[in-house]
């Protein structure tokens, strides 16, 4: 496993992710952390988001364990970085 990823490393792939899954021309730049994951410009449905999750564990190099997710709600692309963050912390 990686170790030691920064916010700024997960904030790049998470963007670039969810960018691909929205089918967006985009930079990651482009998308601020408080952009809802649908919404205007990002379109993230449950399934596309399971599968968000599957690629930033293998991009990452982590393993995000079911109960980071009990009792959250994922609005906007800070809300998936922070559990992504956690995530890489408990690896």
């Amino acid at each position: 496993m990686i170790t030691g990823l920064d916010r700024t490393a997960v904030t790049e792939s998470v963007k670039r992710v969810v960018l691909a899954e929205s089918r967006l021309p985009l930079q990651p730049a482009d998308i601020d952390d408080h952009e809802p994951l649908n919404g205007e410009i990002l379109h993230v449905n449950s399934l596309g988001f399971v599968g968000m999750l599957v690629l930033l564990e293998d991009e990452l190099d982590i393993v995000l364990p079911d109960d980071l997710f009990v009792g959250r709600s994922f609005q906007t692309v800070n809300d998936l970085i922070e559990v992504v963050l956690l995530g890489a912390e408990a690896a």
